[in-house]
Order: structure tokens, then C-alpha cells, then sequence
């Protein structure tokens, strides 16, 4: 699971900032993975927004190493995973990558991020399935349903628990701060594990909610 040593270039600089956070480094293979992941998101991002956060030491440190985390804190047993709400394909593109026997879908309803993703999958040769539009229309359910800056976050983590199934798993990547307000909006029917704190300051945290019914 995303452990070993590291190649050349950004996926080295990804592993010393990985060990940083006390986090065990990437193997080889996801190195360089990462290392085109982040070469196509630089491209596109000039041309759309898709993230703030521009340069390449940010976006190593903030969303690689934060989505990273994330993936390796997931419950064992899940065998599907919808990133809602991907964007830019956080968390959603690491944890397919760090969390082989995940079959990851990305949703999208923003037509030009959607074209990326598309392009990510294929350049990293993943399996991972792209919908494009709004998640909350798939009619299927997860095992786990991960959201990440989504806009109106208390709307969206709603419906991510609609389409969660019967114990399965809801992570929502948020702040100690809203850790109560992400609770409120999934309703009863979730049991939610102790926060697990995520590098990178700012209080962040990962919410692990498993649905009761």
C-alpha cells in the first residue's frame, strides 16, 4: 500500500515531505504516477481552475500529501469508492493509486474538469470510472463516498450519504472546526469514528462516518 522508496524529482520531493508528516513514502511505481498526475494538473490548471493552489511544493505538500492520508486511513473492506464532487481529482485519483483494490469513481459535473479526469485516468492508466455530472444522480451506492472542498459542503455531504451504502463509509476531509456541522448534515444514521488528524496545519481532519441503516 504506497510503501518503498521513491523515485527522482517530485515523487522524491513528495517522500521527504510524506516523512515529514510521518507518513511511510510511496513505492517506486506511484512515484512516478504522482509525478505525471502533477505534471497534468500544472498543464490544465493553466488553462482552467482547477485549484487554487498552483505551484508544485503546494501542491505536494497541501493535496497530495493530505489525499494520501487520507486513502491509508480508509477501513479495510472497501471495494468502491465515489470522489464527490472530484475536481481535480482529490482525493480521489491518490487513493486509486495508493488503494489498488478500490474501484474509484470520480464525479464531475463541471465539463472541463470532467475532461480532465478523463485525461489523468488515462495518462496514469488507472481503472477508475469518470461520471460526468451531478453525483447525486447516480443511482448506485458506495462503500465509501469521500468529499473534499466541495462547494455548500452541508448540502453535499447530504447526499453523499444518500448514496452510501448500509455499512459503508462516509469521509468527508474537513476542519475540526466543521467537524460538528458535517455530522449534523449526514443525519442519525451514521456512527462516526474518532477525528483522524491530516498533515498540513490548519486544523484539518478526516471525518470516518459508518452507516447504521
Amino acid at each position: 500500500m504506497c510503501a518503498g522508496i521513491g523515485s527522482a524529482g517530485a515523487g522524491a520531493r513528495l517522500n521527504a515531505l510524506l516523512g515529514a508528516s510521518g507518513l511511510e513514502p510511496v513505492d517506486a511505481p506511484a512515484a512516478a504516477q504522482f509525478e505525471a498526475f502533477l505534471a497534468a494538473l500544472r498543464r490544465w490548471n493553466s488553462r482552467i481552475n482547477l485549484t487554487a493552489i498552483r505551484d508544485e511544493e503546494g501542491i505536494l505538500a497541501r493535496h497530495f500529501v493530505e489525499s494520501i492520508a487520507c486513502a491509508r486511513a480508509l477501513p479495510a473492506g472497501i471495494g468502491s469508492l465515489l470522489d464527490y464532487g472530484s475536481g481535480a481529482g482529490l482525493p480521489g485519483i491518490p487513493i486509486a493509486l495508493c488503494r489498488l483494490e478500490i474501484a474509484v469513481t470520480l464525479a464531475e459535473s463541471q465539463g472541463k474538469k470532467a475532461a480532465f479526469l478523463r485525461e489523468a485516468v488515462r495518462v496514469l492508466a488507472i481503472k477508475a470510472k469518470i461520471h460526468e455530472g451531478r453525483a447525486e444522480d447516480l443511482a448506485e451506492r458506495f462503500d465509501c463516498v469521500a468529499l473534499r472542498a466541495v462547494e455548500r459542503m452541508g448540502e453535499a455531504v447530504k447526499h453523499a450519504g444518500a448514496r452510501t451504502k448500509t455499512g459503508g463509509w462516509l469521509a468527508v476531509m474537513t476542519t475540526g472546526g466543521e467537524l460538528d456541522a458535517v455530522k449534523r448534515s449526514a443525519g442519525a444514521g451514521f456512527r462516526w469514528e474518532p477525528a483522524v488528524k491530516l498533515p498540513g496545519g490548519e486544523d484539518r481532519v478526516l471525518a470516518l462516518g459508518q452507516r447504521a441503516g
